[in-house]
């Protein structure tokens, strides 16, 4: 059985999304950087261990019917509501994004020249994940489906392309990490997603969409970081086992 000290921040938020948000309260990175302990965590941002497992304990403790407890969810289930909740908001969200983020250095780049540094993170954010997406949507999320239908019809699967599913996976969440670092300059750069003062309703609104886009690219990558890809590994090994 795991100690609480060896539990990574990632399989914490696994095992109850709601701990997400207090790890966001401290700063920590629970997605792309999720594969860390609290101890490590803590002796980064110079909070006290023991009072965030405190916390930890206390939102654990509590009971959240309402929750979703995406852990139990079948892996094929997980992949499709992936793509159709989160791909699908990156795909509708972002010209969108990139429409306001032009029209601000146009009207206020000129007092405000971080925009255009914005607006470059973003447009790199958006070119990268669209190839992202079409990457797990076109090879690795039939691939795991694939090896579920099999599971369950006790079939043998041919070995793909890629040779093992931690090849895709491991591109995969190098990107995962780069698109976080990206959003966390942005984030350094609207100060946290404050508008300055003169700031017109389309700048406000921009930056209330920046920040919510941010937090569902957290529960995306969480969903595939801490809970798809290791659970993909394991069925393979599975099959593995059995050969």
């Amino acid at each position: 059985m795991e100690t609480l000290e060896k539990i990574t921040i990632g399989e914490y938020v696994a095992k109850d999304f709601r701990t997400a948000a207090l790890f966001s309260k401290y700063g920590i990175d629970f997605c792309c950087k999720g594969n860390r302990t609290v101890d490590e965590v803590c002796e980064k941002k110079a909070v006290k261990p023991e009072d965030l497992q405190i916390e930890i304990a206390a939102i654990l403790n509590t009971k959240n019917d309402s929750r979703i407890d995406f852990n139990a969810w079948p892996l094929d289930l997980l992949a499709d509501y992936i793509e159709k909740t989160h791909h699908r908001y990156v795909e509708e969200k972002t010209p969108t994004l990139l429409q306001f983020l032009d029209k601000l250095c146009k009207v206020h780049g000129a007092s405000h020249p971080e925009l255009f540094e914005i607006n470059e993170l973003f447009k790199g954010c958006a070119g990268e994940l669209a190839q992202h997406m079409k990457k797990e949507e076109l090879m690795l999320f039939p691939f795991i489906k694939k090896m579920v239908t099999a599971s369950i019809s006790d079939e043998i699967i041919a070995q793909p392309h890629f040779g093992t599913v931690k090849n895709p996976i491991a591109m995969m969440m190098a990107e995962h990490e780069a698109e976080g670092d990206r959003f966390a300059k942005i984030v350094e750069l609207t100060n946290n997603y404050t508008p300055p003062a003169d700031a017109c309703n389309t700048y406000k609104v921009t930056f209330a969409m920046l920040n919510e886009f941010e937090q569902d690219l957290h529960k995306h990558i969480h969903l595939e970081n801490n809970i798809l890809f290791p659970k993909a590994v394991a069925l393979e090994k599975e099959f593995a086992a059995q050969s």
